[in-house]
């Protein structure tokens, strides 16, 4: 591919930023999509840049305002001529147990994890399939399998699943479309990265007995899109063999 273009959703940190990275050291220009992390999106475009000029761009958007995701995937599909890849990272994780369950928390967590994706792949498709290109799902083990506390993200994930398998006949033959669905990889900033008891509990869970990395997220991510040409409709976990004892 000559120069290609990704677009990935909550890029400014985290595993969003990681995979950034990862597209961009394998040849990629990157659309850095960012809500309200404007600093550390120009810190990463200005990272970017500096390894290769002009391969790095910043766009914010509301990915809740689906008004705002035609322009999103128009200005992704333009800053290159061209779209190859939309990896929707973007996603809100809380938990809501039953009792506690708001409609606020239900519009948030399924529109940043389902609907936000849905709604950002049917703008970007017209673009995806000119270019022959792929979606990536940033999905979780949990959306095979509950977690406690956490029924609508759940929920939301397992819709994601069943998203991509239907995105991928829907998209086909021109686009791919696969997930990867992460386990303890990095603990949630809302108290997990302060609960050791919490963490051992879940390492124990893992086959490999430790927490994984952002770059193996990335990893994936970078396989999926430049490397699995006959791979569509599939979410691979990436967790550590936690999805076999959750």
């Amino acid at each position: 591919m000559q120069n290609p273009t990704a677009l990935v959703t909550g890029a400014a940190r985290r595993i969003g930023a990681e995979i950034s990275r990862s597209l961009h050291a394998d040849g990629m220009n990157i659309v850095i999509h960012y809500r309200g992390s404007e600093e550390h999106a120009s810190e990463l475009r200005d990272e970017l840049n500096r390894m290769r000029h002009d391969s790095a761009m910043i766009v914010q958007a509301d990915l809740l305002d689906i008004d705002a995701l035609d322009k999103l995937a128009r200005d992704a599909a333009a800053a290159w001529g061209r779209l190859d890849a939309l990896v929707n990272n973007a996603s809100s994780f809380y938990p809501t147990p039953v009792g506690e369950i708001t409609e606020a928390h239900w519009e948030d967590l399924m529109g940043t994890n389902l609907k936000a994706p849905l709604f950002l792949s049917q703008a970007a498709a017209p673009a995806l399939k000119a270019a022959q290109g792929s979606i990536v799902n940033i999905v979780d083990v949990h959306g095979f399998r509950p977690m406690k506390n956490h029924p609508v993200y759940c929920a939301a994930k397992a819709g994601l699943v069943m998203l991509t398998q239907s995105l991928a006949k829907e998209l086909g033959p021109e686009v791919r479309v696969n997930g990867v669905a992460p386990g303890a990889i990095m603990w949630p900033e809302n108290g997990g990265e302060d609960d050791p008891e919490l963490q051992t509990m879940i390492l124990e869970r893992t086959a490999l007995k430790r927490k994984g990395e952002p770059r193996d997220i990335a990893a994936m991510v970078r396989f999926l899109v430049r490397e699995a040409s006959y791979i569509t409709g599939q979410v691979i976990p990436v967790c550590g063999g936690r999805s076999i004892n959750i």
